[in-house]
């Protein structure tokens, strides 16, 4: 029953610790900062009632050393002390590209490329209009050809990264496909 760390994101972390003191018993002062640069230490007080605190505004995969020092004026007790290491940021995909568009077909490239994701969902359907298809691409891949569509018409293409998390974040597209030939 220590000081410890739940809810880590690549910018934020939750600390809870056991209830050492109470509003009236005293406060605590709580001190955190990257391992690798003691110097940039940061501290705050925090009411004797709460057990619990979320630092944000953090350093993404980052080791931050936390202390907890108990400010009682009845009891002494330890400051007590924990290391958390924040996630490596989920970043969307930043840019979509659709290039090669013919009557039935067009390519779809995005970045960038990341290690954290582990694969790509691409989403598309003609406008306006509720059919939707998806496409799976591995994370390696940062393209793919949508085909079978249908002549000079707008799609909205949403390509949507799904991080080993289990996080995903999305950015969409429009696509206009040509028009088919006479005859089609």
């Amino acid at each position: 029953n220590r000081l410890h760390a739940t809810e880590v994101t690549s910018s934020s972390f939750r600390l809870l610790w056991p209830k050492l003191l109470s509003q009236e018993t005293g406060y605590y002062t709580l001190e955190y900062a990257p391992t690798a640069d003691l110097a940039r230490k940061r501290s705050q007080q925090v009411s004797g009632a709460h057990t619990s605190l979320v630092l944000s505004d953090l350093a993404p995969e980052t080791t931050y050393e936390v202390a907890l020092i108990p400010e009682s004026n009845v009891h002494y007790f330890p400051p007590q002390t924990t290391r958390v290491t924040t996630l490596a940021e989920e970043i969307s995909p930043v840019q979509v590209l659709i290039s090669d568009s013919g009557p039935r077909s067009f390519h779809v490239s995005w970045a960038p490329v990341l290690d954290s994701v582990l694969s790509y969902q691409v989403l598309y359907g003609p406008l306006p209009g509720n059919s939707v298809k998806v496409l799976e691409v591995d994370g390696r891949h940062n393209s793919t050809v949508v085909e079978h569509l249908a002549p000079n018409t707008t799609y909205l293409v949403t390509v949507t990264a799904i991080y080993r998390s289990g996080k995903e974040k999305s950015l969409s597209a429009k696509a206009c496909t040509q028009e088919g030939e006479r005859g089609e």
